[in-house]
Order: structure tokens, then C-alpha cells, then sequence
């Protein structure tokens, strides 16, 4: 085994210390209480996450097409500077135009990491020969990311009964230490795109796009791929952070709201567990039968009951984090490794799609009528998409 190749395997130990500590976001829980107690309104709440998945919209594969012609280390780094940027920004702004900024730097963030990440493990490990290990990698991966949001979860509950600025404070504080794990990392040599001198970046990044445009052209089932699970995780974030703001309204402090969250997430950490054993029993129809207890956990919000939203919320959490190691191998199996990085941000783009809609609309909505309410057109939608699109997926 050659010095690259020893990095190479170092990667994956670094990525999981980098997962956990970038995963480790004391606002998760809180954001949403926090944009309320400075004022802002559900449909206003709702548009500022409109402008975080915009931005998303705009720049993701633009960050993507960079990862894949500049390298995924130095994409990551700078990731890790706007989320600093970000965190302090959100602790000393009032008004509605300052949380915007942070928000599109938190988007350029997840932008420049997104499809940074995930190509750099499969590369690494396709390098070394060893991708039939992703699929039990990267549930390890999402195990540490749940295990991670859970435990800041509790603590950015506990901080900001407290004070909302030191959970914010204390982000800050994390982000930078995020940049620790990445001076470790080693760029994979395979899939990386070769610039010559003579040709401009902008005339690489707009053949890298064509040729992008080619491969979800020419395999339908990609595009299909994307679309389906975009719907559901969409429609899965937007009940878990309004239901800060319901849970709130059914008279839980913000400690018991982290709490709630907490067994949310432990309940996230089982579903990726469970992902291959639902995989080894369902098969294809994992997809399905996910996206169908997701929208029935989103439905049952509508009695505006404590316990029962609760039970519902910790299934919705397990499935959805079944799902995810799903439509990653999905995609990652079908995606050439020179456009990895960009079609995994293409994937990042439709989910913002998805949010920019649905985010806004149910925060109009609830402001309108009541979150519950609110939560049942988001069920039945769901419910109707998941059965039509899985008829076209499979």
C-alpha cells in the first residue's frame, strides 16, 4: 500500500470526526423560537428559509462544478469560514434584512460542503477499490450525524432557556473547530476534472454543465430519483422546524422541546441503522413504504394532540433517516465520478426547489389558520406525490 493510499483510508476517519463536530448545531432545535422571540412572524420565518434554499438554488451547483474542477478540501474549507460568518451574524442581528445574510451565508455553506463531502468519501474509497463498503460507511456516517444533532439538540435547549446568544455563541465556537478534521483530509486524485491553461474556468464549468445535462438526459431515472426524495425530505424538514414553534404552542419550555427532539434524534440514529436490514426485506419498495409512514406521521399532527404528535414525529425522524442512505446509493450507483460533486448538488437544488415552496406556503398557511391545520395539506400532498412518482420511479 502506497502513502496516497494510506491517506486515502485516513479519510474516512477524518470524515467522521468532521461530520459529527459540523453536525453539531446547538440552533437545530431552538431556530425557529429563536426568529419568533426576535420578532418575526411564521410567514416571515418561512420566507427567510425561502432565501436560505434560493440561495441554495443559485449557487449549489456552481459550488458543485467548483468541488469537482478545484477539489473537495478546499471547497469544505471554505464552507467552514462562511458558517462562522454566519453563527456571528445571527447572534448580533435585529432585524429581517441581517438574519437574510446569515441565512444565504449558512446556504453558501451547506452549497460548498454538500456535494464536497459525499464525493470525497466515495472517491476516496472508489480509489482504494473499496466502494461496495459506502453504503455501511455512509450509514455509519449519518449514525454519527444524528448522534451529533442530538446531543446539540439538548445542550442548544438548555442554553438558550438561558440565553439564546450563548447557543449561538456557542456555535460559533463550533464551526471553527470544524476546520480541525479537514487538515487531515487528502484530496482523491480519481474523477478530479484537469483545467488546461488555454481554457477559461467559465468554459470548463459550462462543458462540466452540459455534460451533466447529458447524464440526467439520457438516464431518466436519475432526474426521477431526485425528485421523488426531494418531495418527501422537503415536506419531512418543514414539519420537524415548525414543529419547534407547535410543540411551543402545546406548552412545552424550550428544554422540553430539545428533549423531544432528542429522542427525535435517537430515533433518526435507529432508522440509519435499520436502513439495510428495511433494504434486505423491502428492496425497492424501501422508497415507498418510507415516503408513506412519512406522510401519515405529518397527517397525524392534525389532532393537536402532545403524545400522539410526539410518536408521530419520532417515526417520521426514523423513516426519513432510513431513506437517506436509499437515494444516496441510488444516485452515487448511477453518477460517473467526474460529475459526482455537480449531480449531487443538482439533487441539492431540487430539494431547495422543493423547500422554497413549501416552506413559505405553510407558514402563510398557518399563519392564516393554526399549524396543525397547516400540517395536514402537507400530509396529504405528500402522500398523493410519493404514490404518483414511485409508479414512475419503479
Amino acid at each position: 500500500m502506497n502513502l496516497l493510499q494510506k491517506k486515502l483510508q485516513h479519510n474516512i476517519i477524518s470524515e467522521y470526526f468532521y461530520s459529527f463536530i459540523n453536525n453539531l448545531s446547538m440552533s437545530n432545535s431552538i431556530w425557529v423560537l429563536y426568529l419568533a422571540y426576535r420578532g418575526m412572524s411564521l410567514l416571515e420565518i418561512g420566507l427567510l428559509e425561502g432565501i436560505y434554499h434560493i440561495t441554495g438554488l443559485l449557487f449549489e451547483i456552481p459550488s458543485g462544478a467548483a468541488a469537482d474542477l478545484l477539489g473537495r478540501k478546499r471547497s469544505m474549507l471554505v464552507s467552514r469560514i462562511l458558517m462562522i460568518f454566519s453563527c456571528i451574524i445571527m447572534l448580533f442581528s435585529n432585524t429581517f434584512a441581517g438574519f437574510a445574510l446569515s441565512f444565504i451565508l449558512q446556504s453558501l455553506s451547506g452549497n460548498f460542503n454538500s456535494g464536497s463531502e459525499e464525493a470525497l468519501v466515495y472517491d476516496s474509497l472508489k480509489q482504494l477499490e473499496t466502494e461496495e463498503n459506502y453504503p455501511i460507511i455512509n450509514g455509519r456516517i449519518n449514525m454519527l450525524i444524528e448522534v451529533s444533532q442530538s446531543v446539540a439538540t439538548v445542550l442548544g435547549g438548555i442554553l438558550a432557556e438561558y440565553s439564546f446568544s450563548y447557543c449561538y455563541a456557542t456555535s460559533t465556537v463550533i464551526a471553527a473547530l470544524g476546520l480541525i478534521p479537514l487538515l487531515f483530509m487528502t484530496e482523491p486524485t480519481i474523477g478530479r476534472t484537469a483545467t488546461a491553461k488555454h481554457t477559461s474556468v467559465c468554459s470548463t464549468v459550462k462543458k462540466h454543465f452540459q455534460t451533466s445535462a447529458a447524464i440526467l438526459q439520457k438516464d431518466r431515472q436519475i432526474l426521477l430519483i431526485i425528485v421523488y426524495y426531494s418531495a418527501v425530505f422537503s415536506a419531512f424538514n418543514t414539519l420537524f422546524f415548525y414543529g419547534q414553534q407547535y410543540f411551543y404552542e402545546l406548552g412545552l419550555n424550550k428544554i422540553e422541546i430539545s428533549i423531544v427532539m432528542l429522542f427525535a434524534g435517537l430515533a433518526a440514529c435507529l432508522g440509519a441503522l435499520s436502513n439495510n436490514s428495511f433494504s434486505k426485506l423491502l428492496g425497492r419498495k424501501t422508497a415507498l413504504f418510507g415516503a408513506l409512514m412519512i406522510s401519515l406521521s405529518i397527517l397525524l399532527f392534525g389532532f393537536y394532540h402532545l403524545y400522539l404528535s410526539i410518536g408521530a414525529l419520532l417515526v417520521a425522524t426514523f423513516f426519513n433517516s432510513v431513506l437517506y442512505p436509499v437515494q444516496s446509493n441510488a444516485l452515487n450507483q448511477r453518477i460517473p465520478s467526474a460529475q459526482r460533486a455537480t449531480l449531487i448538488s443538482v439533487n441539492s437544488m431540487f430539494f431547495s426547489v422543493f423547500m422554497i415552496l413549501m416552506f413559505p406556503l405553510a407558514g402563510a398557511f398557518a399563519d392564516i389558520t393554526n399549524l396543525a391545520t397547516a400540517f395536514v395539506l402537507l400530509g396529504a400532498v405528500t402522500l398523493l406525490c410519493s404514490l404518483l412518482y414511485y409508479k414512475k420511479l419503479f
